[in-house]
């Protein structure tokens, strides 16, 4: 009761009151921008690995068994391990574009029908075409899925043709030579990231031996798993359905480099915010300390009466606490909030501005991701919290330690 009291302070302690308003918006905004910051960098880190594994795969097989004749009975066999759900032999090569529009560079792979169809994130995310025709005919036939940015820079759809170049395609006696070879957009793909929009065309394996110059070898066995994050426990039983002369590389290996740079950016982010929701705790000591000097014959009386000085540190104790408190709940409830409809924000405030505020071509995604991890809000919500108790208690300790005879001694 005494604790409510004080913190509802006169019109003449409005400095105390004022200070401890500024206190509650600076944890309130602070512990808000911690939960959206780092929900932000969960949704960003989220998206990146689903869109990237998604289309990529997991674990990579190379070596000598890509050209074994075997070769689609140990790809079976890999695809029977417990755990796996997709393996697929692939070539990825570079080539040339050609449109009506432009010419530009292309990342060509070559891909069996049935894994192509069994690719969601790709087969899922048609945008125009179908793939039907994908794989018919001689050769894998010369039917193409691009990615729809790119289609669009070089002005084709589907039905259209589009001339390839490859670099390296013909052999002769003299060494390979370019290949050129003019085929048909049977559909458009997209997946959300631009990398993989504007750069990727899809091509029957078969073909893309042919037009490659690979014979009948591959560049890699592309696996896919339950759960990308079990790599490490997954590459010794595909190693062993590979057999020997297989080498075994996972996702963590291709883009080490990417990955621990958005870690650590992760965890330094993490670090500077909750330096600055300490900061905004430390606000309650001006506030409590007010308070303690405006109340020194308050104290001085409740200890004439019989008041311990446990008592008084808990008065003021509870009066800073709660300030701390109801910062924090208002920023989690804030916090929590804006992450959850960062969508309908993110296009209000592109609208009234007018500007993007998540370029794709930038970001590699097309929307701000948001994804509100719950242990680590409590993570926030107990840091905010201690912090705000560890910011009470000496001023709380010293209005416990005021000598009743020295508060009275000029009243």
């Amino acid at each position: 009761m005494l604790a409510g009291r004080y913190l509802r302070a006169k019109r003449s302690q409005g400095g105390v009151a004022l200070i401890s308003a500024i206190s509650f918006i600076g944890i309130m905004l602070a512990v808000a921008v911690l939960i959206i910051v780092m929900s932000v960098m969960n949704g960003f880190r989220t998206e990146l690995l689903s869109r990237i594994l998604g289309f990529n795969g997991h674990l990579f097989v190379s070596g000598a068994v890509l050209d074994r004749p075997d070769r689609d009975q140990i790809t079976a066999k890999i695809a029977k391990v417990p755990g796996v759900i997709q393996a697929a032999p692939i070539i990825e090569a570079q080539a040339i574009a050609m449109g009506p529009a432009q010419i530009s560079g292309a990342i060509v792979r070559g891909i069996r029908p049935q894994d192509l169809a069994a690719t969601r994130l790709v087969s899922g995310n048609l945008t125009k075409g179908t793939l039907k025709d994908f794989g018919a005919g001689d050769y894998g036939g010369e039917t193409i899925v691009v990615g729809e940015r790119l289609a669009q820079s070089l002005g084709v759809q589907p039905g259209d043709p589009l001339t390839l170049i490859s670099p390296a395609g013909g052999a002769t006696a003299f060494g390979g030579t370019p290949l050129q070879k003019t085929y048909t957009v049977g559909a458009t793909f997209t997946v959300g990231m631009s990398q993989y929009d504007q750069a990727y065309i899809y091509m029957p394996l078969a073909q893309a031996q042919l037009f490659f110059g690979r014979d009948s070898s591959v560049d890699a066995i592309e696996i896919k798993i339950k759960d990308p994050d079990k790599v490490g426990a997954m590459k010794a039983g595909v190693a062993r359905a590979a057999g020997p002369g297989a080498m075994v590389t996972d996702w963590t290996q291709r883009d080490s480099s990417f990955w621990g740079a958005l870690k650590v950016e992760r965890n330094v982010m993490r670090l500077i915010l909750m330096l600055l929701v300490a900061i905004a705790a430390m606000n309650i000591i001006s506030g409590l300390v007010m308070l303690v000097k405006n109340k020194g014959r308050d104290i001085a009386i409740l200890r004439t009466m019989g008041a311990s000085g446990g008592s008084i540190l808990r008065i003021f104790f509870m009066s800073g606490a709660m300030v701390g408190v109801l910062g924090t709940a208002a920023g989690l409830a804030l916090g929590v909030l804006v992450s959850v409809y960062i969508d309908p924000i993110q296009s209000f405030v592109e609208w009234a501005t007018g500007q993007a505020v998540f370029s794709s071509d930038v970001y590699f995604l097309s929307r701000l991701p948001a994804r509100v991890d719950w242990a680590e809000v409590g993570l926030i919500t107990f840091w905010a919290l201690a912090m705000s108790f560890v910011a009470t208690l000496p001023p709380a300790w010293r209005a416990s330690r005021l000598d009743p005879v020295e508060a009275l001694r000029y009243e």
